[in-house]
């Protein structure tokens, strides 16, 4: 007699398929049966007065306040004096190179580093030196703009 050619670890193997396509089909049928048992007002959610997210209804004997248009603003906050930065700052040359007439100047107030050109400038700087400047827009970001010596 011959031999069966399935060995005891196949037979394994398509045992735990078997299991787990059984459980599997078990698990679908538990689901619809739930599914089933939902209704759709479970599934709604109510927000209150306060912005709340609540299971209950709002109270339909409750009175609504009214809200004219008119009194609804939407606008950008207007910008008063006091918050425009001064358009001319103070600062200190912490590099430049002279051969290639290029040069960054960290802000007295801020400390951020701006970028500036020989172009740019109305008089020579160098290294080190106190200068005031503008702050203008480059092609790849705020520049130091007029920097002369302070």
């Amino acid at each position: 007699m011959s031999r069966s050619q399935e060995s005891y670890f196949k037979k394994e193997v398509r045992n735990k398929k078997e299991k787990k396509r059984k459980e599997k089909e078990k698990k679908k049928l538990e689901k619809k049966e739930n599914d089933k048992q939902k209704s759709p007002e479970d599934m709604f959610a109510y927000v209150d007065e306060f912005g709340n997210i609540s299971s209950t209804p709002p109270d339909p004997t409750k009175k609504k306040e009214e809200i004219k248009v008119e009194d609804i603003e939407i606008s950008v906050p207007k910008q008063t004096e006091a918050d425009k930065p001064d358009p001319i700052r103070g600062g200190k040359v912490n590099y430049f190179n002279n051969s290639k007439g290029y040069g960054f100047i960290v802000d007295g107030e801020t400390r951020i580093s701006y970028f500036f050109h020989v172009n740019n400038t109305l008089e020579a700087v160098d290294e080190g030196d106190s200068v005031i400047f503008e702050i203008g827009n480059g092609a790849k970001g705020p520049v130091a703009l007029n920097v002369k010596l302070k």
